[in-house]
């Protein structure tokens, strides 16, 4: 008849009920359990809860009273031109973020991603984004990349090339949080290298899911210098104080 087309009951697909699309994958916020708001797993009030970071150094991320560089970085000049982060390590960040390294919680990833976004949308743009690589064993075993699973949407988002095959990591180096900052050197010492066959542009931006003393950042730096990359910047979820 006429005019019927689509317009029967819900019927039954592979057995289940079929059911509009919006009741069955509503968002709920993932901090409190409420509706979630603007196509995310947060409502508005746990977004604005969220340890955004406020005035920080240009250079190291850490947080000063006036945006800026602090006198450390003037003194030590580090091998990343500018480092953003885009919260403090802080509650409830410190549950979100060890939900997608160590627990598969994809849908964390998802929402902090979309803050990096929403944060980052206005920096200058570079030439490729470089996630910050697992070795492989580390890979294997835990079976995805923190640092890939943000960059991934972060990159999309804001529509910069990822090239997540031109650093890897050489060796399988001990786990950071468990060093102090000398120990997390000499763990990282020749830990990464870059694929010569990967070409790079000028300016390359490195993405991390936390950065603490900054070890592991200012290596991966140092061999994209070392093989060319003119300008070496870093994009972190969160920073430890």
């Amino acid at each position: 008849m006429a005019g019927t087309v689509n317009q029967s009951l819900p019927g039954k697909v592979d057995g289940c009920l079929a059911a509009p699309l919006p009741w069955l994958f509503a968002l709920r916020c993932m901090a409190c359990g409420e509706p979630g708001q603007e196509g995310r797993d947060l409502c508005g009030a746990c977004h604005a809860d969220l340890p955004w970071q406020g005035p920080a150094c240009l250079r190291c991320a850490l947080p000063i009273p006036l945006a800026g560089t602090c006198g450390h970085c003037l003194q030590s000049s580090p091998p990343l031109g500018e480092v953003h982060a885009v919260f403090d390590y802080a509650f409830p960040l410190d549950r979100l973020l060890p939900r997608l390294k160590f627990h598969r919680d994809f849908a964390a990833g998802r929402v902090l991603a979309q803050c990096m976004a929403d944060r980052l949308a206005a920096l200058p743009r570079p030439g490729a984004m470089v996630p910050i690589p697992l070795h492989r064993a580390r890979l294997r075993h835990r079976g995805y990349d923190q640092a890939l699973e943000l960059a991934r949407p972060l990159a999309r988002a804001l529509g910069i090339p990822l090239v997540d095959r031109a650093l890897g990591r050489r060796t399988a180096t001990r786990a950071q949080s468990r060093l102090d900052a000398d120990a997390r050197r000499r763990n990282l010492r020749d830990a990464f290298h870059v694929d010569a066959g990967i070409p790079l542009p000028p300016h390359v931006v490195l993405v991390d899911d936390v950065m603490t003393t900054g070890a592991t950042l200012h290596a991966a730096a140092g061999v994209l210098h070392r093989a060319g990359v003119a300008r070496v910047d870093a994009w972190v979820c969160a920073r430890v104080a």
